[in-house]
């Protein structure tokens, strides 16, 4: 593939040392799929199976037996999947556009003043984003949306750009040398070519919002985070660890599964 630009365009090497590489979600590692396809959920089943057992081997007493019920785990769970679906799917929705769009020519003066806010966003701890919003508009679930959106934005948005700017410019230019305008060339060859890179970024992103979404509990959004907080408050270790376990399978869980959907949606032969 021809890695040369036309005058006056950023080549990706540029782009991705101005403002940092593309996120990658790890090798392919398509020699290895089937054992990490089959073992990654084994792993996960005896993960929660001795989680379990450990559980129900200790003496609990009326506050922990409380938390640590199906009911509350259940809830907790469901409460943690909607704030990463929501704000990921925010992320996907606005990110995806604009760094489309500022890979654009007209658009590239703008481009640092994007990236640097983006950067701005991400380096903020994820406590004091939330934290600093709860205290400007208020608690709860959409308020708790908007923080992991900001927070999970930056890994979208890059690996759009670098996508985008890695296709190469034979490719473009064969399309519209076949009468396909830049939208038709935008949304029919460009996107699908950056779609790997693109699907990288929203793994990276869906992690990162399952890790932040705990923190969600201080802004009362529910999620695995009020059974950490509980173990916390009430010293309950056996509570803290239960809900940090599940919190880590759950995180793995979401990778793997974006995992999968990286490799069926990436354009075959890429």
């Amino acid at each position: 593939m021809s890695t040369t630009a036309p005058a006056g365009s950023v080549e990706p090497a540029d782009l991705a040392s101005a403002y940092g590489a593309p996120v990658s979600a790890g090798a392919d590692g398509r020699g290895r799929a089937p054992l990490r396809t089959v073992g990654t959920p084994v792993a996960l089943v005896v993960a929660c199976w001795l989680l379990y057992l450990w559980v129900q081997a200790q003496t609990v007493d009326s506050i922990e037996a409380r938390v640590l019920n199906r009911e509350v785990i259940q809830a907790s769970v469901i409460e943690h999947l909607q704030l990463v679906a929501v704000s990921t799917v925010l992320v996907v929705a606005i990110a995806v556009p604009l760094g489309a769009l500022l890979t654009r020519p007209f658009a590239r003066p703008a481009v640092p003043l994007a990236i640097g806010v983006a950067n701005m966003a991400q380096s903020v701890p994820s406590l004091g984003v939330i934290v600093v919003l709860a205290l400007l508009w208020g608690v709860g679930f959409k308020y708790a949306v908007v923080a992991l959106v900001l927070y999970a934005f930056l890994p979208v948005l890059r690996n759009t750009m670098v996508g985008l700017q890695q296709v190469d410019p034979a490719v473009i230019e064969a399309a519209r040398g076949q009468g396909m305008g830049r939208r038709a060339v935008l949304m029919r060859i460009e996107l699908p070519l950056a779609v790997p890179v693109i699907l990288a970024g929203v793994r990276t992103a869906v992690v990162i919002n399952v890790g932040t979404a705990t923190i969600a509990v201080l802004t009362n959004a529910g999620g695995l985070g009020e059974i950490i907080y509980a173990g916390i408050v009430h010293g309950r270790a056996v509570v803290l660890i239960a809900g940090s376990v599940m919190t880590a399978v759950l995180a793995v869980a979401v990778d793997y599964l974006a995992g999968l959907a990286e490799r069926v949606l990436s354009p075959r032969g890429l």
